[in-house]
C-alpha cells in the first residue's frame, strides 16, 4: 500500500507518535507499506516556521530522510487537479495533498475530517 501522511502526521511521527492513532501509526511502520511525503508538506512546515506558527522538532528534510520515506514532488497534473477540486476545503496544502493521492492513488493518513469529503482513500489519524 502506498500512504501519503498529512503534514500534521509527519509531525508527530517525528516529535509524538502516540498522538497517531494505532491503526495508522502501525501502517506507517509497516515494511511492506511505502511511506511518501509530499514536498508541499515541507513547504507548508517551512511558512508555517518562518511565520512564528509551528516550531519544527529538528530538521525535517534530514529527518524524514533518515526514516526512509520516499519524496513525493509536485507535477503539473497534481497542481491541475488541485485547482480543479471543490471547493470544500480551503487549505490549499491540504487540496494539493488529496489531489495527489488521487492522481497517484495512494492513501491519505489524516486526521481532517473534511479530506474524505473529496472521494480520496483515507486511514485515519
Amino acid at each position: 500500500m502506498k500512504l501519503l501522511l498529512d503534514t500534521h502526521v509527519i509531525l508527530w511521527w517525528l516529535g509524538a507518535p502516540e498522538s497517531i492513532a494505532a491503526g495508522a501509526r502501525q501502517a506507517i511502520a509497516t515494511s511492506t507499506h511505502v511511506i511518501f511525503i509530499s514536498a508541499a508538506s515541507i513547504w507548508e512546515m517551512s511558512i508555517k516556521q518562518e511565520l512564528g506558527k509551528l516550531t519544527l522538532p529538528g530538521d525535517p528534510l534530514n529527518e524524514v530522510a533518515s526514516l526512509g520515506f520516499v519524496w513525493l514532488p509536485v507535477n503539473p497534473e497534481h497542481a491541475w487537479r488541485a485547482g480543479q477540486l471543490p471547493a470544500i476545503h480551503r487549505d490549499p496544502f491540504d487540496r494539493l495533498l488529496i489531489a495527489q493521492a488521487g492522481v497517484e492513488s495512494m492513501v491519505l493518513v489524516t486526521r481532517d475530517t473534511n479530506i474524505p469529503k473529496y472521494g480520496v482513500a483515507v486511514l485515519p489519524a
